[in-house]
């Protein structure tokens, strides 16, 4: 799967192995550019290889939550690992994103 795919109205995310501050830029303007798209609606950020998260990957979610959910658009998080799961219930994330 690339790293950026929309299928069904979501743009799915594929995040990497460690999300901070060097990845934050190049993910937030790449998922930007396809929410500029009008077939996209919904935000997947996927976490299957993700290991480390620092605060730049709860500004990820935040920014692109902004995005979409003003626009009726939501924000899931799929394949939490503990570690990531833990950073998105401390933070408060988990009340916005739903984690499947």
């Amino acid at each position: 799967m690339d790293q950026f795919q929309v299928i069904d109205h979501c743009l799915m995310v594929k995040l990497p192995q460690e999300i901070d501050h060097y990845q934050a830029g190049y993910l937030s303007q790449e998922a930007d550019s396809f929410l500029l798209r009008p077939d996209v609606c919904h935000v997947v950020f996927d976490f299957e290889d993700t290991e480390f998260m620092d605060s730049s990957g709860i500004g990820i979610i935040m920014g692109r939550y902004k995005k979409v959910a003003p626009l009726g658009g939501k924000v899931y998080a799929i394949n939490v690992g503990k570690q990531v799961g833990r950073i998105l219930e401390l933070s408060g994330m988990s009340k916005l994103v739903e984690v499947l």
